[in-house]
């Protein structure tokens, strides 16, 4: 496996060693998908928080009713698990599933727990990629409570430029909030916008 994405990752945020370096990649699996494979579903046991090497990526809730409602992506050098359920050993709330051939590395909690006693430096590491997808999930919420549809989806695009061109339109209107046809709406507008 290649490892040298993960790596980078982590050294965004942390200096290892050698034998640290070592020990943490022992520690991980590598797991590929095919298109739509799930890597967790509503109700399963989370036990795995996963770094996404190639692909993409989404986690959903699906309500009693069936209707879906996409919480995140995960592109390429992305952590992605449903974090309250991975944290607490608890049934996962969300289902993530590969949108296209994907390859991930995957940390169990138990593994988790025992790299941070070995390597303490780690805690370090995951409450600052923690804190950064609380102030994700933030703006997120306050863009939802005061952009319009359309300013929500060009944030989007902006956000994840090359994510747009790998997702369907009725995932992407999941994510905002909106329905595919009030999206293709949008797109309409837009593109009328940009011809005159």
């Amino acid at each position: 496996m290649d490892e040298s994405l993960i790596v980078k990752n982590i050294a965004r945020h942390i200096s290892l060693n050698d034998k640290e370096t070592s020990y943490f990649l022992s520690l991980l699996k590598e797991k590929k998908l095919q298109k739509r494979e799930l890597i967790l579903k509503q109700q399963q046991l989370c036990k795995e928080i996963s770094f996404v090497q190639s692909g993409v990526l989404r986690a959903f809730y699906l309500d009693p009713a069936g209707k879906e409602s996409t919480v995140m992506f995960a592109l390429p050098d992305w952590w992605i698990t449903d974090m309250y359920c991975f944290i607490n050993q608890k049934p996962a709330m969300l289902t993530i599933e590969a949108l296209e051939e994907s390859s991930v590395l995957q940390l169990t909690k138990d593994n988790l727990d025992e790299l941070y006693t070995q390597v303490p430096k780690f805690e370090k590491f995951f409450r600052i990629m923690m804190q950064n997808a609380y102030i994700r999930e933030q703006l997120r919420t306050i863009e939802s409570l005061s952009l319009s549809a359309e300013e929500r989806y060009y944030t989007f695009l902006q956000k994840y430029p090359l994510a747009a061109e790998r997702i369907t339109q009725k995932q992407i209107a999941s994510y905002l909030g909106i329905t595919p046809e009030f999206l293709s709406a949008i797109k309409t507008n837009k593109q009328k916008n940009n011809e005159s």
